[in-house]
């Protein structure tokens, strides 16, 4: 998946998180109601200051908008699971404890 579209599925997570329409956030940002929704559909990046503006709207850095790993593709997911495991042997059955919990 590409970073235009991970960027924009993250802002819609953030918005919806923080209970906003895409019309109250264009609102908030000055921009167009479409404007967001190319830029959550990823067909558009936000300019640098439009970026700013939505974070500040989201109460949220912008460290905090690229925090988008978990909408990489299921494949990379695992084979990161599976690297961290690899590195972290000893951690095996807390990682199983959490998973099994969370599949229940």
């Amino acid at each position: 998946m590409d970073n235009k579209v991970l960027l924009g599925k993250r802002i819609r997570e953030l918005r919806k998180r923080n209970n906003l329409k895409q019309e109250k956030l264009a609102e908030l940002v000055g921009l167009e109601p479409t404007s967001i929704s190319n830029i959550e559909n990823g067909y558009n990046y936000p300019s640098f200051q439009n970026l700013e503006k939505i974070a500040n709207a989201l109460d949220v850095t912008f460290v905090d908008i690229f925090k988008f790993e978990q909408h990489k593709e299921t494949e990379n997911l695992i084979a990161e699971i599976n690297q961290i495991l690899k590195n972290n042997p000893e951690k095996t059955k807390d990682f199983y404890k959490i998973i099994k919990a969370l599949a229940e």
